[in-house]
């Protein structure tokens, strides 16, 4: 369901209602998150890996055609590519980089939940995916993941994709693309690449667009979504909220810091910002700040869709079990079509 910048959702979203594995999985989410999460804001990794469970990149097609392959692009920084068969397309296919959600403190470019998305996304979109290991929160704070974007970018103008990915691609239809915390960091590299003047690149990486899932923004108000669906719908709480910025924001900063507050008329938009599609969920607690990030956009001239899903929950896109997984992924789809240089 799409519609315009700043068209608020029902005020009252029907009863939600998932399909019991959806539940348990959500359930054992919450239950290992909490156990990671110290209270002194640290994580505690060790317990937390022993259920992320993994996938390993492999140049052997899987069943769908698609391959991958991990490049280190610098200081450890590094990546996993996604690519399609060299059949699926003689024309040259866009590159989505990638940044994966995880309340910036957890998960990872290898998490099997997001190198099963990546794959997805690689064989329906069309496209070359660059899923981006970025630095994680409290042990790299702000600005480290936003850093590593943009230096996974100019990587990707200095080296190109590896010389196994043998599909023609076109680094100048290149879509940043991320969900949640992934979804603000693509936000801020856009903002830092188009504003950045950077010293003549070999290979144009020219950014067509940004896809937005579900973002992670906010301040130090309460919305009233945040009110009314605090403790009544998994994955995102005032509490975990509250924790998770304090991980990654600067010591002693609150969230009106200029990476969480971008929906205000001072935040910072360079002039090449790319179009914008912003993914909104109705049984987010952040829809607000979403819908608000949307209006900016606009109000400063931006190019900038809005896609509902009044009955979506956060994180919904990892669920192929949900109807609303299937229809995300033709909306993006649509939306990088649409975007020509």
């Amino acid at each position: 369901m799409e519609a315009g910048a700043g068209e608020a959702a029902p005020s009252a979203p029907r009863r939600l209602t998932l399909p019991w594995k959806v539940r348990l999985l959500l359930l054992c989410l919450d239950v290992v998150a909490g156990l990671s999460m110290r209270r002194d804001g640290t994580i505690n990794r060790s317990i937390f890996n022993l259920f992320d469970l993994r996938a390993t990149a492999s140049t052997r097609p899987d069943r769908q055609g698609v391959r991958s392959a991990d490049v280190d692009a610098s200081r450890g920084l590094w990546a996993r590519v996604f690519w399609p068969s060299p059949e699926s397309s003689a024309a040259p296919l866009p590159v989505v980089v990638y940044f994966h959600g995880g309340a910036f403190t957890l998960l990872s470019a290898a998490s099997y939940v997001y190198d099963a998305m990546c794959r997805r996304f690689c064989r329906e979109l069309g496209a070359v995916v660059v899923s981006v290991n970025y630095r994680l929160a409290p042990e790299h704070r702000w600005p480290a993941a936003y850093e590593d974007g943009v230096a996974m970018l100019r990587y990707l103008a200095s080296a190109g994709l590896p010389d196994s990915v043998d599909v023609p691609v076109d680094l100048s239809r290149c879509f940043l693309a991320g969900d949640s915390a992934g979804a603000n960091i693509a936000h801020h590299v856009a903002q830092r690449w188009t504003t950045a003047s950077s010293p003549p690149r070999s290979i144009p990486v020219h950014l067509a667009g940004a896809i937005l899932v579900q973002p992670y923004f906010g301040g130090e108000e309460r919305t009233e979504a945040e009110v009314r669906l605090d403790g009544n719908v998994p994955v995102v709480t005032v509490r975990g909220s509250d924790w998770m910025w304090r991980a990654f924001l600067p010591e002693g900063a609150d969230r009106n810091h200029s990476a969480a507050h971008v929906t205000d008329d001072n935040a910072d938009l360079a002039d090449g910002f790319p179009p914008v599609m912003v993914v909104i969920g109705g049984f987010d607690p952040l829809q607000e700040w979403q819908r608000r990030y949307a209006d900016v956009l606009r109000r400063r001239g931006k190019e900038v869709r809005v896609v509902e899903f009044p009955d979506a929950i956060h994180t919904f896109f990892l669920f192929p079990e949900l109807t609303d997984h299937g229809t995300l992924v033709e909306a993006m789809k649509a939306f990088i079509r649409e975007q020509r240089i």
